[in-house]
């Protein structure tokens, strides 16, 4: 009991946002990289998230920093003509200390590190209104049944089932915690060493409610509550190259987080009763059999290779680069299991598919005075995500996304950062035309995937 009590307490601290650069990766660490998410090569008080080797060029002293972001938008699917949307307002915290001592420093950081935010479809979503569609074209291939009941066959032949209230939530979060030490190798190269615990949770809440128009008679409904926790253990390894007083280079490897999620809770499946005929039953879990309460799946967190250079152009501009590569096909993702019951309708089984992902970002600082800096940069990330893999629960679309904001130093041991961004999603479609055939199931359409994202973030550094 106290176990769950932890995860619940650490969950809600942890919410992170819906805004990953690739399939759950997220680098929104730091609300500073909201406003430049040319992080990777700079030397400041984010470096702790981007460039840890960086940290042993600031001045001696200790080190508090704490952000706050706040993600706005919404998510939303579009299916036959119609719009499923979940609104988004989710906080993501972001805490850190370290210690500069010399030629060393020690750092821990906690926080997010990637997943989708809690999302609740009030309206359902097009994976369930599916549901009314199959029962729809398998009742009218029923009808057809030789020596069926007369009145049944008239019924089924001329049934059309409709959606009476579904709804479905999703959450998807991970949290983590790094602690690591850095030190000088020489005057120019220094390099960095941690280790890193990372808690995936993972929620499928929903309920089909299905029903023939106009009549309460062969009344269908499912439902699930499903969590999926895991834990794991991972490593990181930074080097930072100062070439020069203007030039700034460095580079940083997460390594892959293997995460074995078990899925825990309850779940009611619809029951394919149709008079004397019973094709058994099938539910939520036919569709994402890694949410079957009981059921233990992997899906690890890719390793990341980050590369960064910063220049300062004059005293006041400095202009900076940075590229993020995601190795998602080194990982397990959720190789999961196709359903008998579908594969008996003659549904196909569409294994989710990944190629590896990238991201290059390009950041501005321009400093106005001694306490005050205007921030600006832009990313494009292409995730890696083929259409295979878009579905309710998750859809990593490829973005480009615009950041701005003002960095204020009251004092030489005070700094607050103020940023703001806005995500531009590609709006992509699913594969619903692949998964049933339409010689099969002509009721059933294909959706459209799309997002609009903005978060603001507020940072504070204090140095004793």
């Amino acid at each position: 009991m106290k176990k769950k009590l932890g995860i619940l307490a650490i969950a809600a601290l942890l919410s992170t946002g819906a805004y990953a650069a690739s399939i759950d990766h997220i680098q929104t660490y730091t609300p500073e990289y909201l406003g430049n998410q040319s992080q990777n090569g700079m030397i400041n008080k984010s470096s702790v998230y981007y460039n840890p080797a960086g940290l042993v060029h600031l001045d001696n002293g200790t080190y508090f920093h704490i952000g706050a972001q706040l993600a706005v938008g919404h998510e939303k699917m579009d299916y036959n003509g119609k719009e499923y949307k979940a609104d988004l307002l989710q906080y993501i915290p972001t805490l850190a200390l370290y210690s500069v001592r010399d030629e060393r420093t020690i750092f821990w950081t906690f926080g997010g590190l990637g997943g989708g935010g809690d999302l609740e479809y009030k309206d359902g979503v097009p994976g369930e209104i599916v549901a009314s569609h199959i029962l729809n074209d398998l009742a009218h291939r029923l009808s057809a049944t030789p020596g069926l009941d007369q009145n049944l066959s008239n019924l089924l032949k001329n049934a059309n089932f409709i959606d009476k209230g579904s709804s479905a939530e999703g959450k998807s979060l991970y949290g983590q915690t790094t602690i690591g030490r850095a030190w000088k190798v020489n005057d120019k190269l220094s390099m960095s060493i941690a280790g890193r615990a990372v808690l995936g949770m993972k929620k499928l809440k929903g309920d089909i409610n299905l029903g023939l128009e106009g009549s309460n008679l062969l009344d269908k409904s499912a439902h699930i509550d499903s969590d999926r926790t895991a834990w794991g253990l991972g490593a990181q390894i930074g080097f930072n190259y100062k070439a020069t007083d203007r030039l700034n280079l460095a580079m940083r490897y997460d390594s892959r987080v293997k995460l074995n999620f078990k899925a825990s809770g309850d779940e009611k499946k619809v029951d394919l009763k149709f008079g004397s005929i019973n094709l058994g039953e099938f539910g939520f879990s036919d569709f994402y059999s890694e949410y079957t309460p009981g059921t233990k799946t992997r899906r690890d967190l890719p390793a990341i290779l980050a590369l960064g250079a910063s220049y300062k152009v004059t005293d006041r501009w400095t202009t900076a680069i940075s590229g993020n590569y995601y190795f998602n096909k080194d990982a397990k993702m959720d190789r999961t299991k196709a359903s008998p019951i579908l594969e008996k309708f003659g549904i196909k089984d569409i294994k989710a598919e990944y190629d590896n992902g990238w991201e290059i970002a390009l950041g501005n600082e321009y400093k106005l005075n001694e306490k005050w800096t205007l921030l600006g940069s832009v990313n494009y990330a292409h995730t890696g995500a083929k259409v295979s893999s878009y579905d309710d629960i998750e859809f990593a679309l490829d973005s480009v996304t615009v950041g701005a904001g003002v960095k204020y130093v009251p004092t030489d041991c005070d700094e607050w950062v103020f940023t703001v961004c806005h995500f531009f999603y590609d709006q992509e479609s699913g594969h619903y035309g692949d998964k049933y055939p339409q010689d099969k199931f002509p009721s059933v359409k294909n959706p459209e995937y799309d997002k609009s994202i903005t978060a603001f973030g507020l940072a504070y550094t204090k140095k004793f």
